[in-house]
């Protein structure tokens, strides 16, 4: 306060001895110099403070989540996979048990080929053997002499006595070297029991581990539930030491946490339990290494600050001055341009009203197609991603929806700024499946029969494919409301001549009276009472009349009704 007001008392005598404000005038002029610097100074510098404090808090979340992100994303990845793996095993397993008779299974012959059958299709087996209920291994197929070992006192054995099933921790065993077992158990027909064992080879689970590419501050590694590791880790040893971190509480999705361990490191920990097994999997990261670029950033904020700062405080006091002199001025266009800035924000809020809900609604659309990108490529890049087809399948069908959401908002641009027709090449049999395919799951709750009858070497069109979806979606619409479960609607389509093209869309529904029939196109005449708004078919008619085809329509009560569209094959 102090320093302006030594500037104010400085700078307004010599404005006033060189003629540029008037002496008389300078109580007015002083108040209004000051007026114009405080407000000025506040409307300015207050946003930029309270805009680098958020910009602050922003750019810290924004470096702590991309380190939580992707120690979250990579270590569901890996649980899917880890638990794909382990279940694949269980359910052959299972399957072999239910599927093959003992006396296959006692076979060695049989047994031995079906290992290599199960090797040979999944991976990971390193020996299968059959256990007999006094716990005695009767048939055994591997690289050691284990046939006729007793695993009678075995915990694991009792284990499967009564769940089962049993998945093992790992273990060194008679094997020597570290190894984890499944074991099923299938009780006979004629009383008594076996279990099927197998032993998998921890490599496999290993190159699950290795595939996430850790940086050098990140581990990654699982334990069981007391803490003890089942794979290597970079930091805390091999297989079997205990680590001297606290074994996570369980929960049945990915959780992020930080943590620090006995030495004081400070650790941000993924972690998810493998189903139906015992193990963790947990991944590390050391933040300390990428939050140096938060402190950097950091710093450039700050600078930014004191810099913009002075740099407004200089522009604030020449530009008290400027307004002043001008002041006059100012006040004499003042009424000419309220006028105009009213007239252009009567019509700027026009074209706002629409586009706003258009930007609002294109951005999480922007987001979902990104998405849905990134959810492709992981798919994609992934040799072992189970179910990669259907997955991509559903990944289209997405993107699909985005674009036809973002040509729906597009046109409601149209309110702001004028938007052409978008002419394409159409197959009317693609396009008529793809407007059924969001209708799809209605017909089969209500079991309704969708038969369709399409002429051979149907020609391709010239039109909008956007406004075709809402035409035939529109009248789709009406027909399945006129439809009682069960009902059938049928689709021709067909040449009417070597220009036009016709679609025929025939329902068994309640009909339209012949007081109705004549009326069903004009604006906000509807038969649906209180359900409808009277203006589905007269946007239809609209669209279909500015494509330059032509709608008709024959109806009879409690018989059905049937709208034909007739479409040129070359768009005028």
């Amino acid at each position: 306060m102090s320093i302006i007001r030594k500037t104010l008392q400085f700078i307004l005598p010599i404005y006033i001895s060189a003629g540029i404000m008037p002496e008389g005038g300078w109580g007015r002029y002083r108040r209004l110099w000051r007026r114009v610097v405080f407000l000025t100074a506040f409307v300015s510098i207050t946003p930029l403070i309270i805009m680098t404090v958020i910009n602050y808090y922003q750019y810290k979340r924004v470096f702590e989540e991309e380190l939580i992100y992707p120690i979250s994303r990579l270590t569901s990845n890996t649980q899917h996979s880890l638990s794909s793996f382990i279940a694949e095993r269980r359910s052959v397993l299972d399957m072999v048990v239910r599927d093959k008779a003992y006396e296959d299974l006692t076979n060695q012959e049989e047994l031995t080929q079906l290992f290599r059958n199960l090797k040979e299709s999944f991976g990971g087996f390193v020996d299968l053997g059959i256990i007999e209920a006094d716990g005695i291994q009767r048939t055994y197929v591997g690289p050691y002499e284990l046939k006729g070992k007793n695993y009678e006192d075995q915990s694991w054995f009792h284990e499967v006595r009564l769940r089962g099933i049993h998945v093992s921790e790992v273990f060194m065993g008679y094997r020597d070297f570290p190894h984890f077992v499944i074991a099923v158990m299938h009780e006979m027909e004629t009383g008594g029991f076996y279990v099927l064992r197998a032993t998998i080879d921890m490599e496999t689970v290993n190159q699950y581990i290795l595939s996430l590419a850790l940086r050098p501050a990140s581990d990654a590694f699982l334990i069981n539930r007391e803490g003890v590791l089942q794979t290597n880790s970079r930091f805390y040893g091999k297989t079997f030491d205990k680590i001297n971190l606290a074994v996570p509480s369980y929960s049945a999705k990915t959780e992020v946490v930080e943590q620090y361990d006995e030495n004081h490191t400070h650790f941000i920990i993924g972690y998810a339990y493998i189903d139906q097994s015992p193990f963790i999997l947990m991944e590390l990261s050391k933040p300390e290494e990428q939050m140096k670029s938060w402190l950097s950033l950091r710093n450039d904020l700050l600078w930014f600050l004191f810099i913009s700062l002075a740099i407004i405080i200089l522009v604030i006091l020449w530009g008290a001055n400027y307004l002043v002199r001008h002041i006059l001025e100012a006040d004499r266009r003042r009424a000419q341009a309220l006028h105009n800035i009213e007239y252009t924000s009567k019509m700027a809020s026009i074209g706002r009203l629409a586009a706003g809900v258009a930007h609002e609604i294109n951005n999480p659309l922007s987001i979902i197609n990104e998405n849905a990108g990134l959810l492709k490529d992981i798919v994609t890049m992934s040799d072992n991603f189970p179910r990669q087809e259907k997955f991509i399948k559903h990944i289209g069908a997405i993107t699909k929806s985005v674009e036809r959401c973002s040509t729906i908002t597009h046109r409601l641009l149209g309110f702001a700024k004028r938007i052409d027709t978008q002419i394409e090449t159409i197959d009317l049999k693609i396009l008529i499946q793809e407007v059924l395919g969001f209708l799809d799951k209605e017909a089969k709750h209500r079991n309704i029969a969708i038969a369709y009858h399409i002429e051979d070497f149907l020609p391709t069109i010239e039109s909008d494919k956007g406004q075709l979806q809402q035409v035939f979606l529109n009248i789709i619409n009406n027909s399945f409301e006129a439809l009682n479960d069960g009902g059938r609607l049928d689709i021709k389509i067909e040449t009417r001549d070597a220009n036009r093209v016709a679609v025929t869309i025939t329902d068994n529904g309640h009909g339209i009276s012949e007081d109705d029939i004549g009326r069903i196109f004009e604006p906000f005449f509807t038969s649906k009472k209180k359900q409808g708004t009277g203006l589905g078919l007269s946007i239809t008619y609209g669209i279909v009349q500015k494509l330059g085809g032509e709608i008709k329509v024959k109806s009879k009560v409690n018989e059905g009704t049937s709208f034909t569209v007739i479409l040129p094959v070359k768009h005028k």
